[in-house]
């Protein structure tokens, strides 16, 4: 796990993982906005055969919309990338991007949003661990 990840490993298959974690992004307020097959896409842009590997775009409209109207420029970072795949181990590896590392460090209002959004993705992320 990086520095500037969130990242939690599971035992669940993919499939169980990938529903436990979009049941608990929800308990937490976040919606999927988008859903990202990136063995499907590989394998139908590049012909490659690739582990299973979805990215799920997670926004929670009420932190987005405060975050928006500090500074305009957040959508670049909406939506909250959240990342299921299969391990080198065979276990399902539950991962998303620390808010905190991407946000301006000189707007103490945006960190607070950071700070409750990296917090609500830990739990989702702990949550579906199991």
């Amino acid at each position: 796990m990086s520095d500037d990840a969130l990242e939690q490993t599971t035992d669940l298959s993919f499939d169980d993982a990938q529903e436990r974690v979009t049941e608990a992004l929800a308990e937490e307020g976040f919606g999927v906005l988008t859903e990202i097959d990136v063995k499907a896409t590989l394998a139908k842009k590049l012909g490659v055969d690739f582990r299973r590997y979805t990215i799920l775009g997670a926004c929670n409209p009420g932190f987005a919309h405060k975050a928006l109207e500090m500074n305009l420029n957040i959508g670049t970072l909406l939506p909250c990338n959240v990342v299921v795949y299969e391990g080198d181990d065979g276990k399902t590896v539950l991962s998303a991007v620390d808010p905190g590392t991407l946000l301006p460090t000189d707007t103490p209002e945006l960190k607070g949003i950071a700070d409750e959004v990296r917090g609500r993705l830990a739990r989702a992320l702990a949550a579906a661990r199991g």
